[in-house]
């Protein structure tokens, strides 16, 4: 096999020595808040103690979610993630008015993780980086990282900080989408860099593929179940699906807790 099968559901954040579940929860593209914040709510009970959001989700609503959901179940309960626009990157002092807007709509003096959403096209990505390196040099975040960076954007944003470290790179990874094993993955594991999988599921694509289906039937799990645990039984990967529904967060949660065979994790590398 290419890597190494990972059992555990504790999933490290970069080399700082802290650890989340490998299945967290994003809030892209909520239809129900109501909904979804009663799911949100539950989930730490569910052993799901990650949270993902964006400033572009929803306008801000998302993140207003977000902090809704802290108020009622506790700051401890979640390691947050929220994400900055990069047209905020040119400089140090847009970079904070812009955190601290999102701090604001979380009800938040400061954010585990602040992530550059994208990189802006227009600037080098050593100096947005730096210039982003500002939220946690202001105490505005824990930890800093980034999303959808290559790996020669992701080399050089780690070469580029002073003061912090990345420690994650957000980006699209699902079973039916596996570019980031060519070769992001493989950099992440080698520098210790935490891959965030976000639309794992492909909205729900990926319970439809005949030998996804074919495994789940041979291991007793759901097909999304099958979908999840593929991507956490790969080092330093967590995987962020989204729901609004509590019967599908047992489903999802469910992900955790036990790994797919070296044989099926090759058919299904092989397959989709």
């Amino acid at each position: 096999m290419r890597f190494p099968i990972d059992t555990n559901d504790r999933k490290p954040i970069g080399r700082s020595g802290e650890t989340v579940s490998a299945i967290g929860l994003g809030t892209w593209a909520i239809r129900d808040y109501r909904r979804a914040e009663e799911v949100l709510a539950a989930a730490p009970s569910y052993g799901i103690d990650n949270i993902d959001t964006a400033e572009m989700y929803g306008s801000g609503a998302a993140e207003e979610l977000v902090g809704r959901v802290i108020r009622r179940v506790g700051r401890e309960a979640y390691f947050i993630t929220t994400k900055m626009l990069p047209h905020h990157l040119r400089s140090r002092d847009e970079v904070l008015k812009a955190a601290r807007a999102s701090l604001r709509r979380l009800g938040l003096p400061y954010v585990d993780l602040f992530l550059i959403h994208w990189p802006e096209p227009t600037l080098p990505i050593s100096t947005q980086v730096r210039n982003f390196e500002a939220v946690y040099e202001e105490g505005l975040a824990r930890y800093i990282g980034v999303s959808n960076f290559s790996v020669r954007e992701m080399r050089i944003a780690m070469e580029s900080l002073k003061s912090a470290e990345i420690v994650v790179n957000q980006v699209h990874y699902s079973i039916l989408i596996k570019e980031v094993e060519h070769s992001l993955l493989k950099e992440a594991i080698k520098e210790g860099v935490t891959i965030q999988a976000y639309t794992p599921l492909e909205r729900g694509e990926v319970a439809e593929h005949p030998v996804v289906r074919e495994v789940a039937r041979k291991v007793g799990k759901t097909p999304i179940q099958v979908a999840l645990n593929y991507l956490i039984s790969r080092p330093r990967v967590v995987a962020i699906p989204k729901t609004e529904r509590i019967e599908h967060l047992g489903e999802i949660a469910g992900a955790m807790g036990w790994r797919l065979g070296e044989e099926d994790i090759k058919l299904l590398e092989e397959c989709c």
